[in-house]
């Protein structure tokens, strides 16, 4: 049983170390702000994975991509402002909040507020013609009391 999970997470980490040796920057600082904008975009190919994780060609060309930009000096903003003239807002996992994607960001938001006001009118007007129940006669009274065997409630005059 050992074995089988050993083998499952070998297999799973191999996956996960999709950024090879020979892409790795000398310096560790560069490597670490390589991974941090590798992991805000999106491989194109994939589309649901970050560049950093994809095993896709192109996602290691944009990958080595980012490193030269660093090494060359461009500061993280740079680079993914380079990304996104070369491929497009696309390529960023989260969006920029702008003109262009307010849609995008408010969207959701303004479903729910129609959502939660058509279902808040539809139980005000359930509501407004929910039926009105008469109270019983007398003679309704008396032959409830006899099916029940209880005497008849007394009404106020």
């Amino acid at each position: 049983m050992n074995v089988v999970a050993l083998a499952f997470v070998a297999l799973f980490a191999v996956n996960a170390m999709a950024v090879e040796p020979n892409e790795r920057l000398a310096d560790p600082a560069l490597e670490a702000r390589a991974r941090d904008v590798s992991q805000a975009l999106r491989c194109v190919v994939c589309q649901n994975e970050t560049i950093d994780e994809s095993n896709a060609e192109l996602a290691k060309d944009m990958r080595m991509l980012v490193r030269e930009r660093i090494a060359a000096g461009d500061s993280n903003q740079e680079v993914l402002d380079y990304m996104v003239a070369r491929y497009g807002d696309f390529v960023l996992l989260k969006p920029r909040f702008n003109g262009e994607t307010i849609v995008l960001w408010l969207g959701p938001l303004l479903l729910f507020g129609a959502g939660a006001a058509a279902v808040l009118r539809r139980v005000r007007k359930a509501s407004d013609h929910a039926p009105t129940v008469a109270p019983l006669s007398d003679a309704e009274q008396k032959e409830l009391a006899a099916l029940s065997g209880t005497a008849p409630p007394e009404r106020p005059s």
